[in-house]
């Protein structure tokens, strides 16, 4: 049920090495830390080499532009405030897309994440790798869209099930009770990608663990178990 896309399924050997020498070569290649920031920029390609991407935004309200009678935050974004927009995963491609009023940021989610940029041009020394990317991009939307549909859920906790079942099947990894997504998450990421709070999400996150509809993994990382529906006959919580 669940994949995780990664450099070696994702391409041939051969056809990735020849990419990374080439951006080793020109200095295209960077190794970060976790949480520290990627300096993407718009009109660039970047290829996720190692680790996990990831993607943030947040919008600029000028105060000036908002009605006195009319809130300053809407239910998905604070004025200001990052949201968690989605990660990106080795051997997959990124864009940042400037569009006033938001901004779009990414950060390495793991430590030794390691960013190859390129500029579209440069696709032209590898044809077969340029569709390729626009194949991943495609995927990429089409995601989005699922992502969209959860979202639209009126009840939070359909939102977090949807949320977390999109993930995982995205970049889950196998283990004994099922499956597992690879890094950590906080539950205020969650909430604001979402749409809810941190303490909303640390209390619907204790009620799917009493009925084992998620469970902890390793140092913390969330699991989703190989059997059960997981979004049937929840209780508005």
């Amino acid at each position: 049920m669940y994949s995780s896309p990664s450099a070696d399924k994702a391409r041939p050997f051969v056809t990735w090495q020849r990419i990374l020498d080439w951006a080793q070569e020109h200095y295209r290649c960077r190794t970060f830390v976790k949480d520290e920031r990627i300096p993407a920029r718009p009109g660039l390609l970047y290829l996720v080499q190692r680790g996990a991407v990831r993607l943030t935004g947040n919008a600029q309200v000028n105060a000036e532009d908002v009605a006195p009678e009319e809130p300053t935050t809407t239910p998905l974004m604070a004025q200001d405030e990052e949201a968690f927009l989605g990660f990106v995963g080795a051997g997959q491609p990124f864009e940042i897309v400037a569009q006033s009023p938001f901004t779009l940021q990414s950060f390495a989610h793991v430590d030794q994440t390691t960013v190859i940029w390129l500029y579209w041009h440069d696709l032209d020394h590898w044809p077969h790798f340029r569709r390729e990317v626009l194949d991943a991009f495609r995927h990429q939307h089409q995601r989005k869209l699922l992502w969209l549909s959860t979202l639209g859920q009126r009840r939070t906790i359909d939102r977090l099930i949807g949320f977390l079942t999109l993930l995982i099947e995205e970049f889950g990894e196998p283990c004994e009770e099922g499956y597992y997504l690879p890094w950590p998450l906080t539950h205020a990421q969650i909430g604001s990608a979402i749409g809810s709070t941190r303490v909303t999400i640390t209390r619907l996150m204790g009620k799917l663990r009493q009925r084992g509809i998620i469970r902890s993994y390793g140092d913390g990382l969330l699991c989703l178990p190989a059997t059960g529906e997981f979004a049937l006959e929840q209780r508005e919580a």
